[in-house]
């Protein structure tokens, strides 16, 4: 049996945000195109956690968790020509952008946002609160996360 990682997923609300998951059940993780967030995907795990944070919201921050229930999807919006996330390299036969698909688990009664976490924890404690850090996709320890989910 593996054992069961914890990671952190940015998504802008605007986009797609807790309510939107929590309304579908589950979803794939798609538009990710930085291959270090990439890489993490490609890490996970079915039944690890995922926090959900809105990033560029007021305030900013982790606002739920999900699990991850599928891995190794190839991300279809890279063979979309009508997608701001399409890839002309990548083909069906060999996609450059794998993802996951994630089910809502809760939506925390209190976002912890990103001025606690930064006062909770140091940069190589969470990486989400280290300045310049842009990852979509990163992980987070095992102590962190008990932490996050009490």
């Amino acid at each position: 049996m593996n054992a069961i990682n914890y990671w952190l997923m940015k998504s802008e609300p605007a986009v797609y945000s807790i309510t939107d998951l929590q309304q579908q059940g589950e979803t794939i993780w798609d538009g990710v195109r930085n291959y270090q967030a990439r890489n993490f995907l490609k890490q996970m795990q079915i039944g690890d956690f995922a926090f959900f944070y809105h990033s560029n919201a007021e305030p900013p921050g982790i606002f739920g968790l999900m699990r991850i229930v599928e891995i190794g999807i190839a991300d279809p919006t890279q063979f979309d020509a009508n997608s701001k996330y399409y890839d002309p390299k990548s083909t069906p036969e060999s996609p450059r952008w794998q993802t996951v698909k994630v089910e809502f688990v809760k939506e925390f009664s209190q976002p912890i946002s990103l001025s606690t976490l930064k006062e909770k924890f140091s940069e190589d404690e969470l990486l989400v609160v280290k300045k310049g850090n842009r990852l979509s996709v990163i992980p987070v320890s095992e102590s962190v996360a008990k932490k996050l989910w009490t």
